[in-house]
């Protein structure tokens, strides 16, 4: 098959040839294409272990111990739903403020502090999580994605997560230092609708992270390092479910934004509603912290009321999401019409579906319609109940991160790349097949685990069939889902695979000047039509603030006066909630562990004296 015919992209797309990101930015370019491979090498890790981990919990194929299992797993969701995603997302956001706002950044070499932060940290991480497979090195990781107490790993980990998620605020420090030079040259003008979505998604992100960031630093590393002796299980639990809630639309609201600048433009026409994209955007800012305490119905050391609350929060959150829906097909519809589509419905069929990019992330939109109904479950007090820790919320979460965000991702990358290279893309029927594979793959899995999560099938165990216990199946049975899962697996595995392919095969090719122009969709609707009152980005920040301060103060000052900052057992922590007393019992519980740990070595010192 020649390049003439698979890699025409103006055959395939009817894009303008024009000038690419790469010439225009080149030095941005190449931080850009520096994150992304970033992101595949995790996907190939993430992937890799992902396979192993379904082959031997559906015991199709066993090359492990069942206790390497947790390796495993911790490694397959630590690569790829946050360094993976994450990775992707700096990449993306930078080729999005720089696009949008028309200019490089302000200081390139800062922009390489904060991705080599990046990676140095996942370099950390990734070696605590990797030396678990070897009992040469006393060093592991083995506490999953979901990293809060009373499971421990090595503090190699935890100053890993902090590096990593440090160098992600200096990215965003910079994309803000990018926007406030463009605000100074520019005064009076909206902010550029990508750049806006990239400032509200870094806002709520520097909000979030607080969670994490003190659970991390207060808690979890010292325990780990043996400063302390306890940790509160129920108090790191929330701090990290603060955090653990908004970074799911951390990996969303990147895969949101192709949808709403990129998925218009491939489609042939323009962005239904500007406005309404920064509507979008700021109920996320607002709605997606103050509902962590969802994923705890089941904790006991927090009132059914908190939860309540939680519940009734959460439930907002469709509201943006059903925007989206809106926005995005109608978009997709005006470009259909402009290619010549007609009727109700019949316009679907012209849309570019041959086009690897568009039908990557439609179809990631079309999954990610199905993973909403399925949050929509999750989020319900009396219906969690039943799912709860079973194999439906992994269904759940391949639905949104799994196919959602990585699916889009990848689709989008196929648009990236000759962007940032120059080369044509390689195989563009590959590419096509890449995606419907991927579809299919988590079709299959996805289907079978929201099925074996009703039967109550556990998740997280490496062996679910439990001896004298059937699980009974109304329709199929266990083997039935079992091999849908590997089947699943299997298919996404060969998806990858076609993925670096492509990602190779374009890398090593040739340069050329057949390449789409850069940039992004144009709105039917501009920002002139919404009020001037959506850019004010500090009014939608302190808004944030308040509504974390709302729904996590009362829950937070209750967890601690049931449990101390340090664990139940520790009785020398206070009872009641007196801010001033409790800062002050803490400073001492440090000094009384220090000054006790230093009259021990002393004392032993003078009795080895004395012998």
């Amino acid at each position: 098959m020649s390049d003439a015919t698979v890699n025409d992209t103006t055959k395939t797309t009817g894009e303008p040839l024009g000038e690419a990101y790469l010439d225009k930015f080149p030095a941005e370019a190449k931080v850009v294409r520096s994150a992304l491979y970033s992101s595949f090498l995790m996907l190939a890790l993430g992937g890799l272990f992902g396979v192993i981990q379904t082959l031997h919990r559906t015991d199709f194929l066993r090359i492990m111990e069942s206790e390497t299992y947790y390796t495993v797993l911790t490694a397959h969701g630590v690569f790829l739903v946050i360094a993976f995603t994450i990775f992707f997302l700096v990449g993306v956001f930078t080729w999005g403020v720089t696009t949008s706002l028309d200019r490089g950044v302000e200081d390139i070499r800062f922009t390489w502090v904060w991705l080599g932060t990046m990676s140095a940290g996942a370099v950390m991480s990734a070696v605590a999580i990797l030396a678990g497979f070897t009992d040469s090195i006393d060093m592991s990781a083995d506490v999953l994605f979901t990293f809060y107490a009373p499971m421990q790993a090595h503090p190699l980990f935890y100053i890993g997560l902090t590096v990593f998620v440090v160098g992600t605020w200096l990215a965003g420090a910079d994309w803000f230092r990018s926007w406030w030079a463009w605000k100074k040259e520019n005064p009076g003008e909206r902010i550029p609708l990508p750049t806006f979505m990239v400032l509200t998604t870094m806002i709520m992100w520097y909000v979030a992270t607080i969670g994490v960031a003190t659970a991390i630093l207060a808690f979890l590393l010292p325990w780990s390092l043996g400063l302390i002796d306890s940790v509160n299980p129920t108090l790191t639990r929330t701090l990290f479910w603060f955090f653990g809630h908004p970074v799911v639309y951390f990996w969303l609201m990147p895969a949101y934004m192709m949808w709403y600048v990129l998925l218009p433009k491939i489609s042939g026409g323009k962005l239904f509603s500007d406005p309404l994209a920064r509507v979008v955007f700021v109920l996320f800012l607002l709605l997606s912290t103050p509902v962590g305490i969802h994923h705890q119905y089941l904790d006991p050391g927090i009132s059914e009321g908190f939860k309540f609350i939680a519940m009734t929060n959460t439930m907002f959150l469709l509201l943006p999401s059903l925007l989206t829906a809106f926005t995005v097909v109608a978009s997709m519809e005006h470009g259909a019409r402009q290619r010549g589509g007609t009727g109700r419905i019949g316009w679907l069929k012209a849309l570019p579906w041959r086009d690897p990019v568009f039908a990557g992330m439609a179809l990631a939109g079309l999954m990610f319609a199905a993973g909403g109904f399925s949050g929509m479950i999750n989020a319900g007090m009396n219906i969690n109940y039943l799912v709860h820790n079973t194999l439906w919320v992994p269904g759940h979460f391949h639905l949104t991160v799994g196919t959602a965000v990585a699916l889009t991702f990848m689709a989008a990358t196929y648009w990236f790349l000759p962007q940032l290279t120059g080369k044509k893309l390689w195989g563009r029927s590959v590419a096509l097949v890449q995606v419907v594979l991927w579809f299919i793959g988590m079709t299959f899995m996805t289907n079978a685990m929201h099925r074996a999560g009703l039967l109550g099938i556990p998740r997280r165990t490496a062996e679910p069939q439990y001896d004298g216990f059937e699980f009974e199946a109304g329709v199929g049975s266990v083997a039935e889902l079992d091999a849908q899962i590997a089947l699943g697996s299997i298919f996404l595995t060969l998806s990858l695979v076609l993925f670096f392919a492509v990602v190779i095969g374009t890398a090593l090719g040739s340069r050329s000047d057949d390449i789409p122009a850069n940039g992004y969709a144009e709105a039917l609707s501009g920002p002139e039509d919404s009020p001037k009152i959506l850019d004010n980005l500090k009014l939608w920040f302190g808004l944030a603030v308040v509504l974390v301060i709302i729904a996590y103060t009362f829950p937070l000052l209750s967890i601690i006066e049931r449990g101390g900052l340090f664990g139940p057992d520790i009785t020398a922590f206070p009872q009641s909630i007196d801010i001033v007393s409790m800062a002050w019992v803490t400073a001492e519980q440090y000094a009384v562990g220090a000054f006790t740990s230093a009259s021990e070595a002393t004392q032993a010192a003078i009795n080895g004296v004395l012998r």
